[in-house]
């Protein structure tokens, strides 16, 4: 249950009798209000070992999300970070897409995935090839959607610059009923919660901390997992897979939390502060829209191990106010979301209901 899947859970409480439609389902994996849901899988969920291996079909998204079958709906939301977006809808329904981000894999993030020592160096010329098939995919099939819904400006740049279309800025949602203070004083470790994959830059933390006597604990999994844990120092404990309920525990018991990679949000920062603790976050990204320098947290702009060390040494001198964090967090509350995103689809219906069908693309 990462933002994304966070996003959904709202989305599927404003539309109770609508159907889901994905690429891939994991039964279990998700809250049971969505394992709850009608849902309907690509076949991608249909091939092998499709639950650990699905990036390996990256290749096949675009048919898979084109054979999703939404012909019957009037009204088509896609909460999208890679293909979900080009689903092919009628030309008399609405489609609101809510974009975590353009396909990251094949715009600025190819070299985090495909870079050298992470994708053999034989398939590169074919994972080029491939990178700039998807590219023009994604650009073309943008004209599908009547409105975009960035969850940062950050994102909306990146929608701006790859699709050339406008798009509104709410950011995603955070259960500030659940995430709240808790009795304690704050605690002597520095906290990480990331997937283990490769753009969250996690190395830096571990070279940061390394020879800092200060305990940083990383809560995530992942396919980086095997390699970050072969290069952690002996300040860094690797928690994997945690709870809702021992999550909260760790955000109430930290110092601070960490997010040093180039965020297209970032969602910890913000339950941290529902929880009263300040974050470190780095200044490129959506991650730095959510913290106010100072008063929530840090920000730091060398993004390097010794960027990262200088920002967490001077959280030493510094105080923050838990009633400011927790305000601060509120403001991007479950509530303030879903309220948001009402007015943006009913906007979107509205300027169909003046505009009339527009042609098929």
């Amino acid at each position: 249950m990462r933002g994304g899947e966070k996003v959904l859970l709202s989305l599927l409480r404003l539309f109770p009798d609508a159907t889901l439609h994905t690429l891939l389902h994991v039964r279990g994996s998700v809250a049971p209000e969505i394992d709850a849901r009608p849902i309907e899988e690509s076949f991608v969920g249909r091939l092998p070992r499709a639950a650990e291996r699905y990036r390996s079909y990256l290749p096949l998204f675009p048919l898979a999300v084109e054979g999703l079958d939404v012909s019957g709906a009037d009204l088509v939301i896609s909460s999208s970070h890679c293909a979900a977006k080009s689903v092919l809808v009628r030309p008399d329904a609405v489609h609101v897409c809510y974009c975590h981000t353009p396909m990251r894999y094949v715009w600025d993030r190819f070299d985090d995935y495909f870079g050298p020592g992470r994708f053999p160096a034989a398939l590169r010329p074919a994972a080029h090839a491939l990178a700039a098939a998807l590219r023009g995919w994604d650009r073309w099939t943008a004209a599908g959607v009547d409105h975009f819904v960035a969850n940062s400006a950050y994102v909306a740049g990146r929608i701006a610059r790859y699709y050339g279309r406008d798009a509104e800025v709410i950011p995603p949602p955070v259960d500030t009923e659940y995430f709240s203070p808790g009795p304690g004083a704050p605690g002597d470790y520095d906290l990480v919660v990331s997937a283990l994959v490769p753009y969250k830059r996690l190395e830096l933390v571990l070279e940061a901390y390394r020879g800092s006597g200060r305990e940083v604990r990383l809560v995530g999994t992942g396919p980086e997992a095997e390699r970050l844990r072969a290069q952690a120092p002996p300040e860094a404990r690797f928690l994997g897979r945690v709870d809702d309920a021992e999550l909260r525990e760790l955000y109430r018991g930290c110092r601070a939390v960490l997010l040093p990679g180039v965020e297209d949000f970032g969602i910890v920062p913000v339950e941290a502060m529902a929880c009263g603790r300040p974050a470190v976050v780095y200044a490129e990204g959506g991650g730095a829209e959510s913290v106010i320098a100072g008063e929530t947290g840090l920000v730091f702009e060398d993004p390097t191990p010794r960027g990262l060390r200088a920002a967490v040494d001077a959280l030493a001198g510094l105080r923050f106010n838990p009633q400011v964090l927790r305000s601060r967090a509120e403001s991007f509350s479950r509530d303030v979301f879903e309220r948001r995103i009402r007015a943006c689809v009913d906007r979107a219906l509205e300027a169909r209901r003046v505009q009339g069908t527009r042609p098929p693309w």
